[in-house]
């Protein structure tokens, strides 16, 4: 093989054994997970917003972010449920790019997977210990999960790893709700099938080990739009895109029906301030039909201290360095804004 291994890297037991979560923070965890299934389950009906910057960057801004969405989900938690977005995984088209806080703690400096680890886990804990938040991440290696997964409050799958075996069997594994995206392609099918791996239990390698899943029934779908085969960005959030989506499931037999809707990437043709027009359409569906209400139970927002993006050097103070983001006061605005339309 072509490959220079640098270091034996830690095994998550002894990262966990050495940031350990306490049973404080535990039982934080464990009311919310339970608080997030009732929702996936249809026994509560409040509304999640999986909402934070496109990429966790850097430590100190993104705490400030989950700081101020703190504040905001105590005046709206009637209604709403918020769990913050610290994606430090990132998943990039051509291989090329930053790919988050896991390769490289620092943007500028040069990847450092065994910090990447330890920065990873200190950004998550942090969230939990200081603001009682368990927070999503992207699963962009199967493997890596277990580094987070006594922390993590969500699992999306992206677009591109959809069809992936080994990410449907290690989400047939996990006990929170995994989001499958639809992929790049749009194709529905697809992400229906990785839903149904994710719901049946398998047997299969991870780690090292020989593994039995017992099936997660809290895999769901999340749309995010796509890219037709002339590269236009294509929208699946719309009122008859969830219909249809409805009766996809219908005919399923899947366990606990469920979509989240993504605001952004190709769902707003990457134009991020049209996410607040499309988060208020998609509440606007939900309010006009009950089947659709049922099913949709939340959305996927890109949003940030800062309007739009940033290129890696600049240091604007919470600016996304990857996609384009909301800024905070578009954002609180846009909370209070569904927390007063949702019926």
């Amino acid at each position: 093989m072509n490959l220079n291994f640098v270091r034996k890297l830690p095994i998550p037991k002894q990262v966990k054994t050495r940031y350990p979560v306490t049973e404080d923070l535990a039982a934080i965890k464990a009311q919310r997970d339970e608080e997030i299934k009732k929702i996936f389950t249809g026994e509560s009906d409040k509304f999640i917003l999986i909402i934070g910057p496109c990429s966790a960057d850097s430590k100190e801004p993104v705490l400030d972010y989950i700081s101020r969405l703190r504040t905001v989900e105590d005046e709206v938690k009637d209604k709403i449920l918020i769990i913050p977005r610290i994606y430090t995984n990132k998943p990039r088209t051509t291989g090329d790019g930053y790919k988050g806080m896991l390769h490289q703690p620092d943007p500028d400096e040069t990847p450092d997977m065994f910090n990447g680890i330890l920065s990873i886990r200190d950004l998550h804990m942090s969230a939990l210990r200081d603001y009682g938040f368990t927070c999503a991440d992207e699963m962009l290696y199967p493997d890596n999960h277990r580094y987070l997964s006594d922390l993590l409050s969500y699992v999306a799958v992206g677009a591109r790893s959809v069809e992936n075996q080994q990410h449907r069997l290690a989400a047939s594994g996990i006990a929170i709700p995994v989001g499958m995206k639809n992929p790049t392609s749009g194709d529905l099918s697809i992400m229906m099938n990785a839903i149904t791996a994710a719901q049946h239990k398998h047997t299969f390698i991870y780690r090292g080990w020989e593994c039995v899943s017992e099936g997660n029934p809290l895999a769901h779908a999340i749309m995010r739009g796509y890219v037709d085969y002339a590269g236009k960005c294509v929208s699946n959030y719309h009122y008859e895109d969830l219909v249809r989506l409805f009766e996809i499931y219908q005919k399923s037999g899947l366990a606990n029906p469920a979509a989240i809707v993504d605001t952004n990437h190709a769902n707003s043709g990457k134009q991020y301030l049209e996410q607040i027009r499309i988060a208020n359409d998609v509440v606007y569906s939900r309010n006009h039909n009950k089947d659709v209400k049922n099913m949709v139970k939340g959305l996927m927002i890109e949003s940030y201290i800062e309007d739009g993006a940033q290129k890696i050097g600049e240091h604007i103070y919470g600016k996304s360095i990857t996609d384009p983001c909301l800024g905070w006061d578009k954002t609180r605005q846009l909370i209070y804004k569904i927390a007063d339309t949702l019926e």
